[in-house]
């Protein structure tokens, strides 16, 4: 489905999110059009390992690895300098968010997809998050090409934190 342009729903190691192939201009639009949410707001990617964030990012701070080693929570890193992305997921400002998921599914997909797929969250915006599968408004799961039918008994944590790791070393908490 994502090979064909397709948007999917699921699930992640902290919420439920609709996704997409990284290299299609109209999937990515048809993410932003269906959750409602403004182009000019980034969306997050994820990437199955650390080293695939270099094929991303031109420039990886160096205190990337210890950053997310040490976090205690799921951890999104909105990077400088993104490359090899279609230009609706890059932000005005050449920025890109990433974040490696701890969750055996999103490792599988993204490496099904060259090693990185859209991950936005699955609501409405600006409406709340869902925390289940439940809580997913009837237009989201109406609006995608495919739902994956795992853990929808599964209540899920609050979203990551995101942090901005600039390349001269300065890191801004962007959500807690």
């Amino acid at each position: 489905m994502l090979n064909e342009g397709g948007i999917i729903l699921y699930p992640t190691d902290t919420i439920w999110v609709i996704g997409c192939d990284t290299n299609s201009v109209e999937a990515i639009q048809k993410n932003y059009k269906l959750n409602k949410r403004v182009e000019t707001k980034a969306m997050i990617c994820l990437v199955a390992v650390l080293k695939m964030l270099k094929h991303f990012v031109k420039h990886v701070p160096s205190a990337t690895q210890y950053i997310i080693e040490i976090s205690d929570k799921p951890l999104t890193i909105i990077y400088d300098d993104a490359q090899n992305l279609v230009s609706n997921l890059i932000t005005n400002d050449g920025t890109i968010s990433i974040r490696i998921p701890d969750d055996d599914f999103c490792y599988w997909l993204t490496r099904k997809l060259n090693g990185v797929v859209v991950s936005t969250s699955a609501n409405i915006s600006p409406k709340p998050t869902p925390k289940s599968y439940k809580e997913i408004a009837p237009a989201i799961l109406k609006g995608v090409d495919y739902v994956v039918n795992l853990h929808h008994e599964k209540i899920c944590n609050k979203p990551s934190l995101i942090i901005k790791l600039s390349n001269n070393g300065l890191v801004k908490v962007i959500r807690e």
